[in-house]
């Protein structure tokens, strides 16, 4: 089994980079799973809902969070 681990993706920067390589990364290294940390990826101040689904639009199987990851209000309705 391929996994990857992203750490800390942070702000515009970051999802960029996300969403312009990790599809790449996938098909390349045909990874089965890849974990992406997402806390910090709206801004450097918690993760959105939007951005969140970015993330798993991008190729993310999983976006772990920390403490940071509820900076942002709408990131409880998302997770319901």
């Amino acid at each position: 089994m391929k996994l990857l681990f992203l750490g800390d993706v942070v702000g515009r920067s970051g999802r960029t980079a996300i969403a312009e390589v990790l599809p790449r990364l996938r098909r390349d290294w045909a990874l089965d799973f890849v974990v992406v940390n997402g806390e910090n990826a709206t801004g450097g101040m918690g993760l959105s809902g939007a951005h969140a689904a970015l993330l798993f639009a991008a190729g993310a199987d999983c976006v772990t969070l920390g403490d940071h990851a509820f900076d942002q209000r709408d990131m409880l309705a998302y997770i319901e």
